[in-house]
């Protein structure tokens, strides 16, 4: 299903048709459908034909039973039960870890098992007493968190990373002519540069070029050009190129004791360059490099004619979600597309969720420029047109229609 503005309710994509159903309305509700799904291409196609493309891409794209990342649940699982990854339905904490909640006074049935707020708790208790067991315990858990987010990549299965090459491969096919793909994401793991990769797109990840490659904002200043082989003439950019900002870090960047960040394959829990899950997310995301890489994503909000879309991202960090909900408002040539598989409940009953659910659909149904669509990253990848498979008279009447809504 898709929702946008001024829409009064939902248009379905994949309708249920219940047996028995009488032919006509049957037709009407396949009709119906087909219309839908005509305007979610149109508005698609239009959508990538604004100059800026910006993608913020949060947890949800390395969920599911085939890319199989892990979950913030399965983080607590692994860093606080005894009996982690059985699927037993009685889990059994630890016995570091029910000495360490019983320390720092976490209720678990107040509180759910949110390793977020556990590790916030731990960090906070930290601030004011000085206790090994909780030191430990945090220690343990990055290092779980760690290990987590960098070994559910199989580099044997060949479609593990299948929606991320879609989404990439379909969105790297813009004009050249147009800013580069700017995609930021909180996750850790290497998925989409594993799936760049794979397809054979090339990512400016604001790394040096050189052994060994270190942080420089500068590089993102960079850009990739196809040169002639005779001539002076002037080279034409590349195709297949991107931009990757990882605001939260990733787990092959290390810190080192000079303060530099350097991709390294394996890094220790203590010298990873991450964001773990915290409450403290907001403040450490004031510190190098992940202040230049926010700095980068308050920017690109701001420029005109602008598309961001942001998928399997749940809006639950105020300092990312923020941001786009003082753009929205302030900046009238942003076009926020929304892509989330629990779109339709998070709006159903916003207050018993999201603040920011709640805002950004009102603000769709006053008729600012928001869409949300009800589906997972794999299905949207799967939705996204492939713009060079048009044939030219597709892409005469696409032009046209750009041209007629532009004045």
């Amino acid at each position: 299903m898709f929702f946008g503005p001024d829409s009064e309710t939902w248009k379905e994509l994949k309708p249920y048709v219940p047996a028995g159903t009488d032919p006509d309305d049957k037709q009407k509700i396949m009709a119906a459908a087909k219309a839908a799904k005509e305007e979610l291409k149109n508005f698609l196609l239009s959508s990538l034909q604004m100059q800026h493309v910006v993608v913020l891409a949060g947890s949800g794209t390395s969920l599911g039973p085939v890319t199989k990342g892990p979950s913030m649940w399965t983080l607590w699982d692994y860093c606080v039960n005894a009996n982690p990854g059985t699927g037993a339905v009685t889990r059994t904490v630890s016995q570091a870890a029910t000495k360490v909640i019983a320390e720092i006074g976490y209720v678990i049935a107040a509180e759910k098992e949110n390793i977020e707020a556990l590790l916030s708790r731990c960090e906070a208790y930290l601030q004011v007493k000085t206790s090994p067991d909780v030191t430990t315990f945090i220690t343990e858990s990055k290092k779980v968190i760690l290990e987590k987010c960098s070994e559910f990549i199989d580099p044997a299965d060949a479609y593990q990373l299948a929606a991320h090459r879609t989404f990439l491969h379909r969105l790297s096919r813009r004009r050249v002519r147009d800013s580069r793909l700017k995609l930021f994401t909180t996750n850790y793991d290497l998925c989409f540069e594993t799936a760049a990769g794979r397809q054979g797109l090339v990512v400016l990840d604001g790394f040096s070029f050189t052994q060994p490659r270190q942080f420089d904002p500068r590089f993102f200043l960079y850009d990739i050009v196809r040169r002639p082989t005779t001539g002076d003439e002037v080279g034409t950019p590349l195709e297949g190129v991107f931009h990757i900002y990882k605001l939260h870090g990733s787990v092959n960047w290390s810190r080192k004791s000079d303060n530099e960040i350097e991709v390294e394959p394996k890094p220790t829990p203590d010298s990873a360059c991450l964001i773990y899950p915290a409450k403290g997310k907001y403040q450490q995301s004031y510190v190098q490099p992940h202040l230049e890489l926010v700095s980068q994503y308050f920017s690109v909000l701001r420029e005109p004619n602008t598309c961001l879309i942001v998928t399997g991202f749940g809006f639950n960090d105020d300092h990312l979600s923020e941001p786009i909900l003082a753009a929205v408002r302030t900046n009238p040539h942003l076009r926020l597309i929304i892509v989330n598989p629990s779109a339709d409940d998070l709006t159903a009953r916003p207050s018993e969720k999201n603040k920011y659910w709640e805002t950004l659909f009102s603000l769709a149904k006053q008729g600012e420029d928001v869409w949300l669509i009800n589906a997972n990253f794999g299905d949207f990848a799967e939705m996204i047109p492939d713009l060079k498979s048009l044939t030219p008279a597709q892409r005469l009447t696409r032009d046209i229609k750009l041209l007629a809504d532009s004045k």
